[in-house]
């Protein structure tokens, strides 16, 4: 009867209200560059204060439904992820959206987000205690294989051209280690200026490379002539699909939501690589990798089923133990705890109603996102209608307008402008993008765990392979390195084969 009350307080006019407006302006902060789910919560979390706390709680929940999702409209549309979230499914959104495909990519990544975020909610209601208790176990030994086997996936991001991959990747590592060192704070690649010590943040390194670069190429094409026409779109079908594409895109849905509720189960991990590692997934797995990057609709399945998975899935340790999954939920244990609520194992014992008033949340605001991008995809599609010398100028301003609010600071308005000079050089010379971005996320994941683990061992490297987890992993990642190599020798000895006998006739 307790739960049922729960569920009831949630359909009451104020809470619905909140989840409305919460899901709305999350999707707006989500979509406009530099603008993040974690920038909507903070600015927002004052609102609660005086409310009563389900109603205080769906608005937080109905802003980081909005904010993970609404970055896949950007970066469908212009190529510009709203939030890190939503780096993988610029990949091949943008491509269908340049073929006359947006509207058809824009109906997929909303309903594949849906269908994501009801799995993290399904897995956040069935079994947060034990899911929790497992995640804890993992130490510093686990969190550095996990993250080495993640780095060594490089390889099905670098676009065919291994060796620009790895140097890609070595940027990203680099650009990772600038600022005071893990464990014991040594400075490295300061260069002496004092505003290098903090180390170069997330969010202007990805404006930079996938916005300021783009704004740089435009500027080049209208230099010699070439800017190309908005694209006309059409999407027809249930979200622009058909039903035998919908079933071919369950395997990797259910893939790309498994690795989503994985890495959103592990504290600090985040949703920013989980879209990317869901997306190496499917173009491993895929029959036809080559055509990942250039507007295959598996890889918008994947990056948006991952990310919105992990919603769900970082509320567990939250609510399960009081330990934050990402940046966003650690500002909703703030809401929690302005309304004298201590999230943990008694809260599922104490506090049972607000527990299943916050999962009807959750359900809720899933919906609500649902709708409100599905009937706004029209809406969306008329941005590029605007001139492109207009909309790219506005993004521009959104974009150091974030970048500076993020930590309010200056100097990160210019690591936005050096990292999209590097970014329009890499666009140049053809060198990919998400190697870097998924090197500077990993680089410091790997160092700080591998140091931990090295100074709990007293620098025995050998206790890190008898723990099973990062035994596994670790073997994981030589397989995939040694299969991909011998995978890349038999198709340059075919190549050459084929091309010895074309020469023959």
């Amino acid at each position: 009867m307790t739960n049922l009350s729960g569920i009831l307080d949630v359909l009451a006019l104020g809470p619905l209200l909140a989840i409305f407006g919460g899901v709305a302006l999350g999707i707006v902060f989500g979509s406009i560059p530099g603008l993040t789910a974690t920038m909507a919560v903070a600015l927002c979390l004052p609102l609660t204060f005086g409310v009563e706390p389900v109603t205080a709680l769906s608005l937080l929940v109905g802003l980081y439904i909005g904010g993970i999702s609404g970055g896949l409209i950007t970066a469908i549309l212009l190529n510009i992820p709203g939030t890190p979230s939503s780096i993988a499914t610029a990949f091949d959104g943008y491509p269908m959206s340049q073929r006359g495909e947006g509207g058809k990519a824009l109906g997929i990544a909303i309903l594949f987000s849906f269908l994501g975020t009801l799995v993290g909610c399904a897995v956040l209601f069935l079994v947060a205690p034990p899911l929790a208790r497992i995640a804890l176990k993992f130490g510093s030994f686990e969190y550095f294989a996990i993250a080495v086997f993640a780095l060594t996936l490089v390889a099905g991001l670098s676009g065919g051209n291994m060796a620009k991959g790895i140097v890609s990747t070595l940027i990203g590592l680099l650009a990772a280690m600038i600022g005071l060192a893990p464990v014991d704070a040594y400075t490295r690649f300061t260069f002496g200026l004092p505003a290098l010590d903090g180390g170069l943040s997330l969010l202007p390194v990805l404006l930079g490379m996938f916005a300021v670069s783009e704004v740089l190429k435009f500027a080049e094409q209208t230099l010699q002539g070439r800017v190309d026409r908005a694209p006309r779109f059409a999407m027809t079908g249930f979200f622009g699909l058909t039903g035998p594409e919908f079933r071919s895109y369950l395997p990797n849905f259910a893939r790309s939501s498994a690795i989503g509720v994985a890495v959103g189960l592990l504290p600090g991990i985040g949703a920013a690589s989980s879209n990317l590692l869901a997306y190496m997934a499917a173009r491993s797995a895929s029959h036809d990798p080559k055509s990942f990057g250039k507007g295959n609709p598996q890889g918008l399945v994947a990056s948006e089923s991952a990310n919105n998975a992990g919603i769900g899935a970082a509320m567990v340790p939250l609510m399960a133990l009081g330990i934050p999954g990402d940046s966003v939920t650690a500002l909703m244990l703030g809401g929690f705890l302005i309304h004298g609520i201590q999230p943990g194992p008694l809260l599922f014992a104490t506090n049972g109603p607000l527990v299943y008033s916050i999962f009807t949340a959750l359900v809720l605001a899933a919906v609500v996102m649902l709708a409100l991008e599905y009937w706004g995809i029209r809406l969306f599609i008329r941005i590029l209608s605007v001139p492109k010398h207009y909309l790219l100028s506005i993004v521009l301003v959104m974009c150091v307008v974030g970048a500076f609010a993020a930590n309010n600071r200056m100097f990160d308005v210019w690591t936005l402008f050096a990292f999209g000079l590097l970014g329009y050089a890499m666009l140049r010379f053809d060198y990919p993008f998400a190697p870097l971005i998924l090197g500077f996320i990993l680089g410091p994941m790997i160092e700080e765990n591998l140091r931990s683990a090295l100074m709990s061992t007293r620098g025995d490297f050998l206790p890190i392979l008898e723990r099973p987890v990062a035994a596994i992993f670790l073997g994981l990642a030589v397989c995939y390195l040694v299969g991909y190599t011998v995978s890349r020798i038999v198709r340059m000895r075919r190549e050459r084969k084929s091309g010895q006998a074309a020469r023959q006739e």
